[in-house]
Parts: structure tokens; sequence; C-alpha cells
């Protein structure tokens, strides 16, 4: 009866310590999109967008316009989409936009 109680506790430790690493887990990964011939400028822009299983989004804006609107971007230099996902249940898009 104690051994069996000893490996169920272990059993149970190890589930709570694999269920702690999973919602832990995330991936990020920065693309460029865009680069134009205008020079580099000095502002940087972001426009972010963050989805629930996936798909729900809940009338996010994460586009370029909007990146570069919020920087007083006029001219477009660079356009980078940086995308998180924590198991597919938090999805968030970043768009960075480069200009003057």
């Amino acid at each position: 009866m104690k051994k069996n109680s000893i490996t169920m506790k272990r059993v149970k430790m190890f589930v709570a310590t694999l269920a702690i690493v999973a919602t832990m887990a995330s991936c990020s990964l920065t693309l460029p999109v865009n680069a134009t011939s205008n020079p580099v400028g000095s502002k940087v822009g972001t426009a972010k967008a963050t989805g629930y299983l996936g798909m729900l989004f809940f009338d996010q804006d994460a586009s370029i316009k909007t990146a570069a609107r919020n920087a007083g971007i006029t001219q477009i230099s660079t356009v980078d989409v940086k995308c998180t996902n924590m198991l597919g249940l938090i999805v968030t898009y970043e768009t960075i936009v480069t200009g003057k």
C-alpha cells in the first residue's frame, strides 16, 4: 500500500510538471515581409493583434497602414511580421514598420 502511494505521488508530480512546461512553451518568429528603396528612417511603428484558439481576434488591426500611422511614418522602408504562438491557444501577430 505504501509503495503504491509513492508511485501515485510521482505520477501526479510528473503530470503537473508536464502541464506547467506545456503552458509555458511558446514559439516566436520574426520574418521580413517587404523592403523598399527608401532610406531607413529612425521611426518604428507597430500594430498588434492577439487571437484566441487560433481564430478569435475580436476586431483587432495589425495592418501595415496602422503600424505606420502609429509612428507617424509617411515613407515606409521595411516591414517585418512577428508571430508568437502559445500552443495554438493564444496567437499574436505584430507588424513592425520602419521609415521616415
